[in-house]
């Protein structure tokens, strides 16, 4: 059966988990696994559950901090009673400031209330239990409202924000009015769903960091990394933090995605400075591979041909790792149901995405 921390929230363009699981072969129990662009954590989680020892680095605050909920999760019963103890201090917390016009068309006012409670009352970044209440929220924080009763907010995708002022347009043109939602009962009923699978033994490490500085990060982890599954930002295909304002905001960000500072690290434009970055990113882990460390890339764009991707991409690990890599495998396969699709008719995705194995000669 699937682990159901697997799908504690959708993250844009992921990897399944069975892609971790097929490379997974080529390292040992105890061995260490590192993935650089974690996003939602599949790679760490995956090496955890299967006894590896696993680490992973993100620039982006809700990337790190689903995949940090799953690879260091604490008790259900630690994580109910905090919950109780969050919902006694919001009875008698103050009323928040009126909102925004796009938080009233979003949630209900009963249940904007309890968000803003647990956004300014959660410590994330350095309690576990509260880390895992935090992820939880995240998923739950917008979706389908009119299918499901398990999301807060006014109908919405689930695995992407849309923008203000085209989300107040929309609920207006059709009618739309923010569900009310108890956010506390909800949590606790989808945290028990959870931890119906159990956690993993060993715990991960993920930090925020940029790929360029995760030696120095992750340095007693030197020359100990066996196996690096991972997938860079795509070529000109999306911009993660526009993508997730809404749950940077749950996070303590901006209210406005075009507020968010955006960095080089989510969009290329152009193939000459993507490149230079890659190269960047394998210098800045060079320093944590073991030799004869196997690194398995998953990549795409739109601009992005297999052939002259791997002529490219083997050249960034050359010149980033200052050393020999050999290729071992390449496939190429077709995005049937890019998760673009429900938001496009025809999708700004790759159409194919290219699987590269290499190995440190």
């Amino acid at each position: 059966m699937r682990h159901r921390f697997h799908s504690i929230c959708p993250y844009f363009a992921m990897f399944p988990e069975e892609f971790v699981q097929k490379h997974l072969a080529w390292t040992q129990p105890g061995d260490v696994v590192l993935d650089p662009f974690c996003g939602r954590g599949t790679t760490v989680f995956e090496a955890l559950l299967r006894d590896r020892d696993a680490i992973g680095c993100d620039t982006n605050p809700v990337a790190v901090c689903v995949s940090r909920a799953k690879a260091d999760a604490p008790s259900l019963r630690k994580v109910l009673n905090r919950l109780d103890e969050l919902e006694n201090l919001s009875r008698s917390a103050p009323k928040p400031e009126s909102p925004e016009e796009f938080f009233r068309y979003c949630f209900h006012g009963s249940t904007y209330r309890q968000i803003m409670f647990l956004r300014d009352a959660l410590k994330w970044r350095r309690r576990r239990d509260d880390c895992f209440i935090a992820a939880l929220a995240l998923g739950l924080l917008h979706g389908e409202s009119h299918r499901t009763a398990y999301c807060f907010s006014n109908r919405m995708p689930r695995t992407i924000s849309t923008k203000p002022a085209y989300s107040v347009r929309w609920w207006r043109a059709h009618g739309c009015m923010p569900p009310r939602r108890d956010v506390f009962s909800i949590m606790r009923e989808i945290a028990v769903y959870r931890f119906a699978s159990d956690a993993p033994v060993n715990r991960g490490r993920v930090l925020m960091s940029d790929v360029r500085n995760a030696s120095e990060r992750f340095a007693d982890y030197r020359r100990r990394v066996r196996l690096v599954v991972t997938s860079p930002p795509y070529l000109d295909t999306t911009n993660y933090r526009e993508d997730q304002w809404l749950r940077l905001w749950f996070l303590g960000g901006r209210s406005s995605p075009d507020s968010v500072s955006i960095t080089n690290d989510d969009r290329h434009r152009g193939p000459a400075t993507y490149w230079k970055f890659l190269e960047e990113a394998w210098a800045g882990i060079s320093r944590l591979l073991a030799d004869g460390a196997h690194l398995v890339v998953r990549i795409g764009g739109r601009r992005i041909e297999r052939d002259a991707c791997k002529e490219d991409l083997t050249a960034s690990l050359r010149r980033g790792l200052d050393t020999r890599v050999r290729l071992i495998d390449r496939r190429t396969s077709e995005i049937r149901h890019g998760q673009a699709v429900a938001f496009h008719p025809r999708p700004l995705v790759a159409a194919v995405e290219h699987d590269f194995h290499f190995r440190i000669a």
